[in-house]
C-alpha cells in the first residue's frame, strides 16, 4: 500500500466551556460538522459530533475494511460498531482508554475457528486499531451469523 496522507481542517472560536468548532474533511465528504464540549461530554448531539465519535467511525470503518481484505470473499457481510470509551486515569487526565469493537458478519463457508483466526488478523492489519493500542485498549467481540 503506498503512504498515504488525509487531512482535516478545524475552526474554533470561544473558550472551550462555551466556544464551538467545525470540522470539514479534506476530501469535501463532510463540511463544518460542529462540535462543542457539551457535545462532546454527552450532553445531546442535535446532529453534532466529536472527535471522540469520529476516532470511533474511522476504527469502524478501517476494522471492516481490513476484515474484508483478509475474509476475500465477495459475498460476505460485515457491520462493525466501534464504541471508544474516555475516562479520567489518575495524574494524566481523561483520555482514550478503550474502543471496543463488536462485528458481525455473514460470509459463507467458512468455520467460527477460522473466522476467529481472520478477525485477528484483520485486528493486527487494522490502522486505527494500532494506533489506539499504542496507548488503549482494544476488545473485539466477533460472531459470526449463520
Amino acid at each position: 500500500m503506498p503512504r498515504i496522507e488525509r487531512h482535516a481542517d478545524v475552526h474554533w472560536e470561544g473558550n472551550v466551556a462555551r466556544g464551538t468548532g467545525h470540522i470539514s474533511a479534506g476530501t469535501g465528504a463532510f463540511r463544518e460538522l460542529e462540535y462543542s464540549l457539551p457535545i462532546r461530554i454527552g450532553r445531546g448531539n442535535e446532529g453534532k459530533s466529536s472527535p471522540e465519535e469520529l476516532l470511533a467511525a474511522a476504527h469502524a470503518g478501517c476494522f471492516a475494511m481490513s476484515l474484508a481484505g483478509e475474509l476475500q470473499q465477495p459475498d460476505a457481510w460485515i457491520d462493525v460498531t466501534a464504541t471508544v470509551v474516555v475516562d479520567e486515569v489518575e495524574g494524566l487526565g481523561h483520555l482514550v482508554v478503550e474502543s471496543q469493537v463488536r462485528v458481525r458478519a455473514g460470509v459463507p463457508s467458512i468455520d467460527r475457528e477460522a473466522f476467529e483466526r481472520v478477525v485477528q488478523a484483520a485486528h493486527q492489519g487494522c490502522t486505527m486499531s494500532r494506533l489506539i493500542e499504542a496507548s488503549a485498549k482494544v476488545t473485539i467481540d466477533a460472531e459470526l451469523e449463520e
